[in-house]
């Protein structure tokens, strides 16, 4: 007798769902420099004693004696005012007169009070409250409030001013947060002490202790001194005092190359999440860091333009202007934070003929290129190549990926593109016409091809599989290979794939070794043993970066006593402060088969963001797992009543009925799963069991069909359809299923003892 195929995937998933991810990244490295990439090397390290570490800063002013021409061009730079104390002449315009601002549905009351500036708006009462403001942070184009919260806590103010208009708005514009949201300006999302004070002061020491939720957050200096760049000079300036006539080089003090320079700049002008807590300027980045590259989501659209605030370093780090060897103060004067060269002066300090430093620079002529008056908007290289973005309704950024307007990826797949960024009045099909007869086949370039590539990938388009694979074989930029790496994460377990992510384990770039190694995560428990070898060999890498994203990779299986997996844990623990870092702590637990654990860390990540489906469909995750699948269902209704329109927590709330023997809930709720996501294959799947189940058959294969088409490369569904077509009498139709699936795994041996069993 045939057995129907096909099981339910149970709610307690191998696999966690994507927001438990350690992101990838590293800044991606010209071949020609490859063999420069060095880390920490794999011992036992240990962030310095903080008094050890902040006795060795001697603060800006030391500067100032030698070096007084850089300092005059730091002293009102954005830098040196990233974050200070409340000031009477630069403040008092903004709360004296006192003034009222509404917003949403609130309004927001400003006034000084004897020298005290305070802010009447809604607090975690939910009613307004006075607050008095205890620093500044940002100059221009905005500034931004700090209050002192309990625990040693302090929160941004969404009440922000204006200093070029005298004008109080709120950062989040029109949206109505209320307390008790992750982003309301009380909530954890608006937290100094973890997502502003790294950036705006010198060597900043967190400082959360986790058992009492309470930060002791301190610094060597308060705003991005000398130090913050130069790293801790206190030796230097006691030498230079000592031996004021010396010549010779003051042998206390190392010079950093063209590539430490950038990963200083990197520390803070990158989205990322931060492994250690400590770096100093000089390190890798890496060996600190894990930044967002392109991937599934919206982050950056599919050309590798910004789409969310991403500071500018990886957009950078994408370009073709990195890979060629720019770095950033080729461009910018690092003490005024200027650009060295205005307009298209600057860009024509390379453009205009290759230089000794960059060769292969192509030449360009301004007015024949950009077919625009040079003295005008369209004529500027900027307004094209790096076009502006508005964060936090004031900050206006230019997009550092130096990418290719192109309006058919506008048309194709929603890409903006700067032409029509700039002529509003004008449609898409306008755009694609003026560049067709200025450029015409010179637009078909490999960047349109990679941008239609990812997108496709993101819609879950056909070919997809075989687009992302040419992509990690052939693209020349590491960077860009590593986006490959990532989004080839559906097919890992087609060995074509996973041969191909394999041999990425021994790049030469570290961004692409590490990223390789998350996506081959899965394989570890069923994929051939060379998966675990190359993984482990990763546990050993010079960059903590690959080292951690290899302990992930392996976390339910690292040996706990290994430098790789207390440079893991570490990391963990130091984002225990944020739900992320909870969930990210949560999962590792669950892995580990430590249900206890991963529910503790799971519903603290709760905690500190309530109104988070995400984490409930993680908590009901676990719980399941648990065998509380009552309590699993009570999560999942509560991600629902939170995301209504994801699909996929109606699929799970499926699977836990299922668990619990309700089948009616469980076809309702994959039901509307498929007609909430129509893709969405394992809803189809289980579907297709269940109809059949319940004594459907025809409706059944309609469900696996479905599954198939969204999902083309899984043998199993076909083989579902198999069995299910025979157990109706339709024997060819069975066969030719059968047959299908074996033309996708050829290895699959369900489907071939189904042929054998049909005589086939």
């Amino acid at each position: 007798m045939i057995v129907i195929a096909g099981a339910f995937f149970l709610l307690r998933e191998d696999e966690p769902a994507s927001p438990a991810k350690v992101d990838a990244g590293k800044p991606a490295v010209p071949a020609s420099e490859a063999a420069k990439e060095t880390g920490t090397p794999a011992n036992h390290w240990q962030p310095e004693p903080e008094a050890a570490a902040f006795a060795r800063y001697a603060g800006s002013q030391s500067c100032r004696e030698c070096h007084a021409e850089a300092f005059a061009d730091w002293m009102g730079s954005d830098h040196q005012l990233a974050e200070r104390l409340p000031d009477a002449k630069l403040d008092g315009p903004a709360f004296d007169p006192p003034r009222e601002y509404s917003h949403a549905d609130q309004t927001t009351q400003v006034l000084s009070t004897n020298g005290n500036y305070q802010v009447l708006t809604k607090g975690l009462s939910g009613e307004k409250e006075r607050f008095s403001v205890a620093r500044v942070i940002g100059e221009t184009p905005l500034r931004q409030y700090l209050i002192p919260f309990p625990n040693g806590r302090l929160q941004t103010l969404d009440a922000s001013y204006d200093p070029h208009t005298n004008a109080w708005f709120n950062v989040y514009g029109e949206e109505d947060r209320q307390p008790g949201e992750w982003g309301h300006w009380t909530g954890r999302g608006m937290s100094w002490n973890t997502q502003c004070a790294s950036c705006h002061n010198t060597r900043l020491r967190k400082n959360y202790d986790h058992a009492t939720d309470t930060y002791t957050t301190s610094m060597a200096e308060m705003s991005v001194g000398c130090e913050a760049c130069h790293g801790p000079m206190k030796a230097h300036v006691e030498w230079r005092r000592k031996f004021p006539e010396a010549q010779e080089p003051d042998p206390t003090y190392k010079k950093m190359d063209r590539d430490q320079w950038i990963d200083t700049c990197g520390m803070c002008h990158s989205r990322r999440t931060e492994l250690t807590g400590d770096f100093v300027p000089g390190d890798h980045y890496l060996d600190h860091y894990s930044h967002v590259i392109p991937n599934e989501t919206d982050i950056y659209y599919a050309d590798g333009q910004v789409r969310d605030e991403n500071y500018v370093f990886t957009s950078f780090l994408s370009s073709r202007m990195h890979h060629a060897g720019v770095r950033c103060v080729d461009c910018h004067q690092p003490h005024t934070g200027k650009t060295l060269l205005p307009g298209n002066v600057l860009c024509m300090k390379c453009h205009a003929a290759p230089t000794p430093e960059y060769p292969n620079s192509p030449v360009i002529d301004p007015a024949g290129h950009s077919h625009h008056q040079v003295t005008g908007a369209g004529g500027q290289c900027v307004n094209c190549h790096m076009p502006e973005t508005t964060y936090m309704q004031r900050d206006p950024r230019r997009d550092h990926g130096f990418t290719i307007p192109d309006p058919l990826l506008t048309k194709e797949h929603g890409i903006p593109n700067a032409c029509n960024r700039c002529h509003t009045d004008k449609d898409v099909d306008w755009s694609i016409a003026a560049m067709d007869q200025w450029y015409g086949p010179k637009m078909d370039r490999p960047t349109r091809t990679r941008a239609r590539w990812i997108a496709g990938a993101r819609a879950g388009d056909p070919g997809t599989r075989n687009n992302l694979l040419q992509m990690l074989r052939t693209e020349p930029m590491p960077f860009w290979r590593a986006v490959a790496a990532e989004l080839l994460d559906p097919w890992v377990y087609d060995p074509e794939v996973g041969e191909a992510l394999l041999k990425e384990l021994s790049s030469t770039n570290a961004l692409l070794r590490g990223t390789a190694a998350l996506t081959l995560g899965p394989l570890v428990r069923d994929g051939p043993a060379r998966v675990e070898g190359g993984l482990r060999k990763l546990l050993e890498d010079p960059v903590r970066k690959v080292r951690v994203d290899a302990a992930w990779a392996l976390r339910d299986r690292v040996s706990l006593d290994s430098e790789a997996a207390a440079d893991l844990l570490r990391s963990l623990e130091f984002s225990l402060d944020m739900p992320t870092g909870a969930l990210q702590k949560g999962v590792f637990h669950l892995d580990r088969r430590e249900t206890d654990k991963a529910l503790q860390y799971i519903e603290w990540a709760i905690k500190l963001d309530g109104w988070s489906a995400p984490l409930r469909h993680e908590h009901a995750i676990v719980l399941s797992m648990a065998g509380r699948g009552q309590d699993a269902i009570a999560a999942l209704r509560e991600a629902i009543r939170l995301d209504p329109d994801e699909a996929e927590y109606h699929y799970k709330l499926g699977l836990a009925f299922h668990e619990i023997g309700q089948p009616q809930g469980t076809l309702a709720s994959l039901e509307e799963a498929v007609r909430l996501n129509p893709r969405h294959a394992r809803a189809w799947y289980n579907l297709g069991l269940m109809r059949n189940q319940m004594k459907q058959p025809d409706a059944a294969v309609y469900a696996l069909e479905r599954a198939e088409a969204a999902e083309p490369n899984d043998p199993e569904i076909p083989y579902a359809r198999a069995t299910i077509l025979l157990s109706i009498q339709r024997r060819q139709d069975a066969a030719d299923a059968a047959q299908r699936a074996l033309q996708i795994a050829p290895n699959y041996g369900p489907a071939r003892s189904l042929l054998q069993q049909l005589g086939n």
